[in-house]
């Protein structure tokens, strides 16, 4: 990863909107950096569509969705989309709802499965408002060792659930649904386009494991300095890499984007 000063001007004026992951990218213990709130403000008075990524469960993300001046939101890793319509919230998902019962079934199980493996493995505080994933906190408001999130999630994939790990939160679920997913859906859905198409003109900040198929798809990534350590191993780590941590970094991209777009 090169220090954010390192990205082209050539390559940064022609991005056409930016993609983000919530927890400790845009926010600090769950709440949202003044830093980063003031950023999405300034790339949607710029015209640039601002959408973000979350493994947060549905009910948590509305809050986010409502109130933080997004374009739109894919919760769940993708499951759910959210987004302001005048003052009403809407919701689509990714999976119809005989889907979602069937695999609620399923993650049940295998939840009972990490318990009796490992009785201390607490899930997350906002797993009531979940529709469609199963997320176990290891490092928000419980702790587990780096040996029991693996073998967690070892379990987890052996009863056929996807799995990632974020900075707070152990997330697995069935179906094909992701964070890439879940941004091609609301870039074509929310805006039209096609993400794919102009995939060297969307930029993608983001800190954790979590967001590794983010990074792996896109060419323009940043990952804000309170993740960059954790990410040097990935396949494909990102890019660039911010000076500041969470929120502040996020600014650092946004700054870094408008400040081309004058200069082009």
């Amino acid at each position: 990863m090169r220090p954010l000063a390192d990205w082209p001007v050539a390559d940064r004026a022609p991005i056409l909107g930016v993609l983000t992951d919530i927890d400790d990218t845009l926010t600090t213990d769950a709440r949202p950096d003044a830093e980063a709130l003031a950023a999405i403000a300034r790339l949607r008075a710029a015209g640039l569509p601002v959408i973000a990524l979350t493994g947060r469960a549905v009910g948590w993300s509305e809050a986010a969705a409502r109130d933080w001046g997004l374009t739109a939101l894919a919760a769940e890793n993708g499951a759910v989309a959210l987004w302001r319509d005048g003052r009403r919230l809407r919701r689509a998902h990714a999976q119809p709802t005989a889907h979602r019962r069937a695999h609620a079934t399923r993650r049940a199980t295998a939840w009972r499965a990490v318990q009796a493996a490992l009785p201390h493995a607490r899930l997350a505080r906002d797993s009531a408002g979940r529709d469609t994933d199963l997320a176990i906190d290891h490092a928000e408001h419980a702790r587990l060792s780096g040996a029991d999130v693996d073998r967690a999630a070892g379990l987890l994939r052996a009863a056929g659930l996807r799995v990632t790990v974020s900075s707070i939160h152990l997330n697995a679920w069935l179906g094909a649904h992701d964070k890439l997913s879940g941004a091609r859906w609301l870039v074509r859905h929310r805006l039209g386009r096609d993400l794919d198409a102009e995939a060297d003109r969307w930029v993608f900040v983001g800190d954790s494991a979590n967001d590794a198929v983010m990074f792996a798809h896109l060419r323009h990534t940043v990952a804000v300095a309170n993740g960059a350590g954790a990410l040097v191993g990935l396949q494909r780590p990102p890019a660039y890499r911010t000076g500041a941590p969470r929120g502040a970094g996020f600014a650092e991209v946004v700054e870094a984007v408008l400040a081309a777009r004058g200069r082009a």
